[in-house]
C-alpha cells in the first residue's frame, strides 16, 4: 500500500522508526478520527509517538499528564476566581439586573481552559496526549468518555461546547490497572513492546548518525542482555539513547574499551539500588563480551 510507505517514510523523516503495525495503526487513527490507546511498559516510547505526530502534521502537542486524584478543575476547565471577584466589586453600584450581572460573571472571558478544553476549542486540530491514563482515578476515565464519545464537553454555567475540529487522540497506558470496556470500545488499540534488536538498532543510529555500527550494536546487545535479567526497572529505548550519549560523550569508540568507565556510566541505564547491586563489575563484563 503506497499511502502507508509514504506515512511510514514521514515518521521516519521525523525520526521515529516505526514497523508497518505501527504505522498503519496511526495511519488508521488519523483518517477515523478515533482516539488511539497505546498500551505497553515504561519507556518503549509510546509518548514520543503523539510528540511525532504533532511535528508531522505541524499542529500543537497538548499534553495531560494523568495522576491519581486527577479532576475535572485540572483537566478540563476552572473558573478565574480572582477575576471574578473584582468582577463583582464593579458591578456593585451598577444598575444591571442580577441575571445579567450573573451571565458576564459566568462567561468565556473568565473561564480558564485546561488541556480537554484547549484541544476541543482550536481552530486546527492539534495532537491530544492523554499519558498514563491508568494512573488517573477510575471517575475520571469515566468523565472522559463524553469527550472521547462526541468530541463535547459540558460545562453547567454556559452548557455544552462541541469541538470545532476533532484533535488527534492519543492515551498511554503502562497497564499498572486494567482500563474500563467502555473507554477501550471508544479507541482503536495498539501495544507497543519493546523494540527488536534492529529496530532498536535504527533507532540509535537515526537519532544518533555520529555513532559507529559497532558501538550501536555493542549497547543495543547489551541493553537487550539487561532486559532479560530480573531487574526492578527495566531500561527502555529512552535509557538507551541516554546511555550512548553518554558513551559518546566520553569518546568510547566501544565498550570493550574501557570496562571500568562503563560501570561508571551505567546510571544512565540502571534506575534503582537494587539493579545497581545486581551489575556487578564481574556481570557487566560478562555483557560486554557477550555483545562483541
Amino acid at each position: 500500500m503506497k499511502e502507508l510507505t509514504v506515512f511510514q517514510t514521514r515518521l521516519a523523516e521525523a525520526d521515529y522508526v516505526a514497523d508497518k503495525d505501527l504505522a498503519a495503526t496511526l495511519l488508521l487513527q488519523t483518517k477515523l478520527h478515533r482516539p488511539l490507546l497505546l498500551e505497553g511498559d515504561a519507556g518503549v516510547g509510546k509518548t514520543e509517538i503523539a510528540k511525532t505526530l504533532a511535528k508531522i502534521f505541524g499542529c500543537p502537542l497538548i499534553r495531560l499528564q494523568c495522576y491519581e486524584g486527577l479532576d475535572v478543575n485540572s483537566a478540563v476547565y476552572e473558573w478565574n476566581y480572582q477575576h471574578q471577584l473584582l468582577a463583582i466589586k464593579m458591578q456593585e453600584s451598577a444598575s444591571d439586573s442580577q441575571a445579567s450581572k450573573e451571565q458576564d460573571i459566568f462567561s468565556e472571558k473568565y473561564l480558564l481552559k485546561r488541556p480537554l478544553l484547549q484541544a476541543i476549542t482550536m481552530d486546527k486540530s492539534p495532537v491530544l496526549l492523554i499519558d498514563e491514563i491508568d494512573r488517573a482515578d477510575e471517575e475520571f476515565e469515566a468523565f472522559l468518555l463524553e469527550v472521547l464519545s462526541d468530541f463535547q464537553i459540558t460545562i453547567p454555567e454556559l452548557g455544552t461546547i462541541k469541538a470545532i475540529t476533532k484533535p488527534h487522540v492519543i492515551l498511554t497506558s503502562n497497564a499498572t490497572r486494567e482500563l474500563s470496556d467502555a473507554l477501550r470500545r471508544r479507541c482503536l488499540y495498539h501495544y507497543v513492546d519493546y523494540p527488536s534488536f534492529d529496530k532498536e538498532l535504527r533507532i540509535i543510529t537515526t537519532r544518533m548518525p555520529e555513532v559507529s555500527q559497532r558501538l550501536a550494536g555493542q549497547v543495543v546487545e547489551y541493553v537487550q542482555s539487561l532486559r532479560k535479567m530480573d531487574l526492578r526497572k527495566i531500561p527502555g529505548v529512552s535509557e538507551t539513547l541516554d546511555w550512548t550519549a553518554a558513551l559518546l560523550k566520553l569518546n568510547l569508540s566501544s565498550l570493550d574499551k574501557d570496562p571500568e568507565l562503563i560501570m561508571n556510566t551505567l546510571m544512565c541505564l540502571l534506575k534503582t539500588k537494587e539493579d545497581h547491586d545486581l551489575i556487578t563489575r564481574d556481570v557487566s563484563d560478562r555483557l560486554i563480551a557477550r555483545s562483541g
